[in-house]
């Protein structure tokens, strides 16, 4: 193996830098981002690697948003925020805070 390098990937959608590992490794490429743990792929060329790590990151930044969506539209129905905006308008109602 060869000494693992690292690069930027910058993610348009979300406008977020990543920081990607890659390394070569025998005939392939390989290379994982830290900050999501779930993004790992091998490539023959290292061009093909960092394409593919690009489109894994944000498909997998994507999935991870819309599940946060789907958490957060069930603990509304549930209720679980009710207290929270309670005391955000109580708050808003004794001025200590403005709304936007």
């Amino acid at each position: 193996m060869e000494k693992i390098q690292i690069v930027e990937i910058e993610d348009p959608v979300y406008e977020e830098a990543y920081t990607a590992h890659i390394q070569k490794n025998g005939a392939a490429w390989i290379g994982w981002v830290p900050e999501v743990p779930e993004v790992k792929c091998e490539e023959n060329t290292q061009e093909e690697l960092l394409k593919t790590l690009a489109t894994e990151l944000h498909e997998t930044l994507v999935a991870a948003d819309e599940a946060w969506e789907k958490q957060f539209e069930k603990d509304v129905k549930a209720g679980y925020l009710d207290d929270l905006r309670k005391e955000a308008l109580e708050d808003l109602r004794t001025g200590k805070c403005i709304d936007l």
